[in-house]
């Protein structure tokens, strides 16, 4: 299925279906916040200019994302290699759209200036080391997003706004995140799930750094012992081993919020590489720990700079993990008046903070077309630039 708004790409009739079930719904938007040392890594990532810089990436993120453009933020936008935060795309719409929103912070350096919900996580450590976060950290971690997956697929949006619940409708979640140097991570988790993902992954240059990723995850895997042989027959580790050797505190989060809420309604996994992984490793966790969950509930959205990245593979991922359906919005900004959106015309940036399942949100919801999506993100930009003339 497409049109002149979103595509999709893989498993194309239970995708339709998803859509149908949903598409009208207003959603619940999250984004779960999270940090790995990987992300220090000099090149690992153009999401901030420099090591220092990306220290601070998701609390920045977070906070525009929750007030939009003001005065004297604590953590400012940070400089980028070229573009700008994909958070401006996802602000637009859960700003104009008023979408419920829930902010967690999974692991990071230092508390997010705003009434973020603590899981109680830690930030991890490069993965490299094969030791970036303790085993009971994770368990935790799971348990929270377990946890979290329940209560928001029971709250109602209309009661978060104050209005008369209407339990008939069906709704969805969308599961957004950010964490630099994920892709990173996304690559270790989905390679020790026993995947060909080397490659496929994308990232936040316009070509891919296929080779450092790829040299980053061998050093963190070769330090676990032996794995294990699955029903399936492919050697994979324990999932939630392996997110304590080579993940980091967001992937566990939101598989267990997955899992959990796709038992009563829908859910929108918010990203590319990240969130194909993240969908991997629910899986294996449900059938690890033999959890109940829907799978055909749950879809991947993210935008079309990801999937149609000649330089990475999504497509060809989401393909090889085999059952999941990956949506697209078709936004482009190739007619913006701003550099910094055509800069995303040019490879970089692509996703993050869940720009394209907002975007897809606001087609599916409100029709939103190429135009209003445009309008609408750049007044995020003018703000910015108002905010520094004064």
């Amino acid at each position: 299925m497409s049109n002149s708004q979103i595509r999709i790409y893989t498993q194309i009739p239970p995708g339709e279906a998803w859509i149908s079930k949903y598409g009208a719904a207003l959603p619940i938007f999250t984004c779960v916040l999270g940090f790995t040392e990987t992300a220090l890594i000099p090149g690992i990532s153009a999401a901030g200019l420099t090591p220092n810089d990306r220290k601070y990436t998701a609390c920045a993120d977070a906070e525009f994302l929750y007030y939009g453009a003001q005065n004297n933020p604590r953590y400012s936008l940070p400089p980028l290699t070229d573009g700008a935060s994909p958070v401006l795309i996802s602000r637009a719409v859960v700003e104009e759209l008023k979408l419920p929103l829930y902010i967690f912070n999974a692991g990071l350096p230092q508390p997010p200036n705003l009434p973020a919900i603590d899981l109680g996580g830690i930030p991890a450590l490069c993965l490299s080391t094969g030791k970036a976060m303790k085993l009971e950290i994770v368990r935790h971690l799971f348990e929270q997003g377990l946890i979290w997956g329940e209560k928001l697929a029971q709250a109602s949006n209309y009661e978060y706004l104050n209005q008369p619940q209407d339990q008939s409708q069906d709704k969805y979640l969308v599961l957004s995140e950010c964490v630099v140097g994920g892709t990173t991570t996304a690559l270790a988790i989905l390679t020790g799930l026993g995947l060909d993902a080397a490659g496929k992954v994308n990232s936040s240059h316009p070509t891919c750094n296929h080779a450092q990723k790829w040299q980053i995850v061998q050093q963190g895997l070769e330090k676990l012992g032996k794995r294990e042989i699955g029903e399936d027959g492919i050697r994979s580790w324990l999932p939630l081993e392996l997110v304590a050797a080579v993940g980091d505190p967001m992937q566990v989060v939101v598989a267990g919020m997955a899992i959990a809420a796709s038992r009563s309604c829908g859910v929108m996994l918010a990203g590319g590489t990240q969130m194909l992984a993240v969908y991997a490793l629910a899986r294996a966790l449900a059938r690890t720990y033999n959890l109940e969950w829907q799978p055909r509930q749950i879809v991947v959205g993210t935008t079309r700079w990801v999937t149609e990245d000649a330089t990475g593979g999504t497509v060809e991922l989401a393909q090889l993990i085999g059952d999941i359906p990956l949506i697209a919005t078709q936004l482009n900004f190739h007619n913006s008046r701003y550099p910094q959106l055509r800069a995303y015309e040019q490879g970089f940036v692509k996703e993050g903070v869940g720009a394209g399942a907002a975007c897809i949100a606001a087609h599916l919801r409100d029709n939103w077309q190429q135009e209003q999506l445009l309008k609408a993100i750049e007044l995020q930009i003018s703000r910015l630039e108002l905010l520094k003339k004064n």
